[in-house]
């Protein structure tokens, strides 16, 4: 059986971008967080069984707080540190930034990371 915890839309106003004006002004992120657990045994109703979905949002808030040039490099430096999570053997985590910044209309940019 397969076991998959799940943060869907994890909303941070953070300053990541490519251009200074980015960095400054800042945007709003939008975070989807996914893990597939080892295995899981719900007879003991045991928080060690699975993974404390407050630890992952605390990697995430963590990161977005670090500011960075490239969303790219945002969910990679995420997705690293949620592989380092004991009953973890996939992840994947998606990152969204509102309105970018290009000529044309655009919801979001997205980027997925999936180990």
């Amino acid at each position: 059986m397969r076991t998959v915890v799940a943060l869907k839309g994890l909303e941070f106003k953070a300053f990541h971008g490519f251009y200074d004006e980015e960095r400054k002004r800042g945007n709003t992120f939008i975070v989807d967080v996914e893990v597939e657990l080892k295995s899981f045994d719900s007879s003991d109703d045991n928080i060690f069984d699975t993974v404390n979905y407050e630890d992952i949002y605390a990697i995430v808030e963590d990161e977005m707080a670090n500011t960075c040039k490239l969303i790219e490099t945002v969910a990679y430096n995420i997705i690293q540190r949620i592989k380092e999570i004991d009953h973890i053997v996939t992840a994947s985590v998606k990152l969204a930034k509102m309105n970018p910044p290009i000529k044309g209309k655009c919801d979001r940019a997205v980027v997925e990371m999936i180990f």
